[in-house]
């Protein structure tokens, strides 16, 4: 499977791409490194949403989990860069709990761009289960915070899947 690295303010992240599509976005440096079309975009893409000029991402994505997972892993790319939603107006999308939200969104195998960092606990910030957990999580949704100051209007993510 290709896999491409790339430095970020959040720790080195490895994105992974199969069949055309990502499938994986993983904290630490990847072994093998491909640089496949599809792979660099998404790497140039990472760069602007870091350097605070882009909030939407335009890639193909292909997360593997069961359909209900899936569904709500949906739901997230539908919330706007800089804005959040609890666990519980999730659920009320895509069914289930605030608990089984928590848990698709901690088996999310593309965070970022699938930006469960936008899901919040009702009562607080919640829990984050990327990077360096609700510091990566603080980072994520302040960066978005700042960008959308300066874009014109906020984006959100792509999901062809």
């Amino acid at each position: 499977m290709p896999q491409l690295s790339l430095h970020t303010p959040v720790g080195d992240l490895t994105i992974s791409e199969e069949d055309g599509a990502i499938v994986a976005l993983d904290w630490g440096w990847g072994r093998d490194q491909t640089e496949t079309p599809l792979l660099l975009r998404a790497r140039e893409q990472l760069h602007e949403y870091f350097d605070e000029t882009r909030l939407a991402f335009e890639l193909p994505l292909n997360p593997a989990g069961t359909e209900y997972r899936r569904k709500v892993w949906r739901a997230l790319c539908d919330i706007p860069s800089a804005a959040t939603r609890t666990y519980g107006e999730i659920a009320a999308l895509a069914g289930g709990s605030a608990r089984s939200v928590g848990t698709a969104n901690s088996r999310n195998p593309i965070p970022i761009l699938i930006p469960c960092h936008r899901v919040v606990a009702g009562n607080g910030i919640g829990g984050y289960s990327g990077g360096d957990g609700l510091p990566t999580k603080h980072y994520l949704l302040d960066l978005e915070a700042r960008a959308a100051a300066v874009l014109a209007a906020p984006g959100t993510a792509t999901h062809l899947f």
